[in-house]
């Protein structure tokens, strides 16, 4: 029989459970009526068709058609796989490039025809369904209703969507924000004092300064909700999902397309307040647009703190012009111990001076290939022990299946009682199946190819020769930081003290020549290595 697989999904939270178990079920005598033998299912629950990022049992199908594990594929309509029209195509070009039939319990055999038109149609299915939406909400908000999510001060009305209600402890706090804001203070100011009474935030764990101020293009933040003053305010942003990773990202809208309504009951803060503070916020960021734009770092995004994990930001420059890096947490709430302000050059100076050294080291690659290999035969030993008692197990089912079949066609016992015994092993055997077919198979030993090696050592070299100009460099760092990019995955900076010395912690992007997960790492002191063991691969995420 030709080995088939089934693949279900439904979209949204709101959706039954059942309905996965409705289309397997459907799928499977679909299936038996074509004469496939099913030997496995793949599903993803509450998970949108119109991306196949985050969609792990699709991805695991796509991986067992890679394998050879199955020639069919069994949905219930093709708007299961997908409703995007790119997506769609793509699966069917993929699979019909592996031999493999998409076949769809109400159109049948997928053809070039079928995938056009249900891709097309799909689309516009998700597309009109997210206007409606949006005019429903717009509909909402003329209602006097809130139509977002959450907003900090209030809690929504049970049994009333849309509804909310003033929380009296919350909206405590945004009065003392604002009475703060407008005498004077500044926002990492509140949001530190915030933190150290154990106030909790409106997300997240602790309050920063962001979390005060807010952006003024999208209209967010504690100064910006316009909900204190009564009124409600929507459509600020729009979602748009990222054909490359499928995260969806917003985007504020103008102005003249955010909608609003009085909601006079939700107001907080009174007006002479609200304005003294937009009065003041209008102020300090005049001041901030003067400070223009500096171009890009070295390491810019790349720097950590060793305390608490945030990231290393500008604090200020020196006379000469020179940056001062220090923890954005300190500046943004003060909720971390790490007070230290160093100068970016030396910190960049301790990264490029140990990495001239270490990546060129060929231990490093070989620790990490051997390390790695280790770790994934290791992990691999316990799947091979249950798939070789499984496909033991198949073994001894079929042996028994075959004497009952005998028995029965001796005469030596009746089929009244052999059916149903037969029956459970044929269920058995199915089920361990289909959990076989669902099976990492083994891991392959990783090995990096020479020339692979070889245009790892030229990046190094070409660093090395790009840092002979780096003090110098002001403006077209262009050359240093992509190579320095291609290299480093983190820098974490650990102060020994308020004035001493400093260690480096360099995590790179050696995994990458092997499509792996993780990195050989190294420390280094102020200008100097530390041998330590972090130049072995971490285990953790294989």
């Amino acid at each position: 029989m030709t080995r088939a697989v089934i693949y279900a999904r439904f979209s949204t939270e709101m959706q039954q459970e059942s309905s996965i178990e409705d289309q397997v079920s459907l799928c499977r005598a679909h299936a038996r009526r074509d004469g496939h033998d099913v030997v496995a299912v793949y599903s993803d629950r509450a998970r949108s068709g119109g991306s196949m990022f985050g969609r792990d049992g699709l991805m695991d199908m796509m991986e067992a058609a890679k394998a050879g594990r199955f020639d069919v594929l069994v949905v219930e309509s093709l708007d299961r796989l997908s409703r995007d029209m790119e997506d769609l195509a793509g699966l069917y070009k993929r699979l019909g490039f592996m031999g493999i039939d998409i076949s769809a319990v109400h159109e049948g055999v997928a053809n070039t025809v079928t995938i056009g038109l249900r891709g097309l149609v799909g689309q516009l299915y998700r597309e009109d369904n997210a206007k409606k939406i949006r005019r429903g909400m717009s509909g909402v908000v003329r209602g006097g209703r809130h139509a977002g999510g959450r907003a900090y001060g209030y809690r929504a009305v049970a049994g009333a969507p849309g509804e909310l209600e003033i929380d009296e402890a919350e909206a405590a706090i945004v009065r003392r924000i604002f009475a703060e804001y407008a005498a004077g203070r500044v926002p990492r100011e509140i949001a530190g004092d915030l933190n150290r009474e154990g106030i909790a935030p409106p997300r997240g764990r602790q309050w920063n300064a962001s979390t005060i101020n807010g952006n003024a293009r999208r209209g967010s933040g504690i100064v910006f909700n316009e909900l204190y003053v009564g009124r409600i305010v929507w459509n600020k942003v729009r979602m748009v999902r990222h054909p490359d990773t499928g995260r969806k990202i917003s985007r504020p809208n103008p102005k003249d397309q955010w909608e609003s309504a009085a909601a006079p009951h939700l107001r907080i803060v009174d007006d002479e307040t609200w304005a003294k503070v937009h009065e003041l916020k209008s102020g300090r960021g005049g001041e901030h647009v003067k400070r223009g734009r500096r171009g890009s770092y070295l390491l810019s995004g790349l720097l950590k703190c060793g305390c608490c994990g945030s990231g290393l930001s500008i604090h200020d420059y020196d006379k000469t012009g020179k940056a001062r890096v220090r923890c954005s947490a300190v500046r943004e709430s003060g909720a971390c111990s790490n007070r230290r302000i160093l100068y970016l050059r030396d910190v960049e100076a301790a990264v490029l001076d140990g990495m001239r050294a270490q990546l060129r080291d060929p231990r490093l690659i070989e620790i990490y290939v051997r390390k790695y290999n280790e770790e994934r035969r290791r992990l691999a030993s316990g799947r091979a022990q249950r798939r070789m008692k499984m496909e033991v197990r198949l073994g001894e089912i079929a042996r028994e299946i075959d004497r009952l079949v005998t028995a029965i066609a001796k005469g030596e016992m009746p089929g009244a009682v052999a059916g149903p015994m037969t029956a459970k092993l044929d269920a058995e055997k199915q089920e361990l199946e289909e959990q076989l077919g669902g099976m990492e198979a083994a891991p392959k030993v990783v090995s990096i190819h020479p020339a692979t090696i070889d245009q790892y050592l030229a990046t190094v070299d070409r660093l090395a020769e790009t840092l002979t100009d780096h003090a110098t460099a002001k403006e077209d760092r262009g050359p240093l930081i992509a190579d320095m990019r291609s290299l480093i995955h983190t820098v974490t900076v650990h102060p020994d003290g308020p004035k001493g010395p400093f260690d480096v912690e360099v995590k790179g992007k050696l995994a990458a020549l092997m499509e792996a997960p993780v990195f050989p790492q190294a420390r280094h002191s102020g200008f100097a290595v530390v041998a330590e063991e972090g130049l072995e691969p971490p285990t953790r995420g294989l």
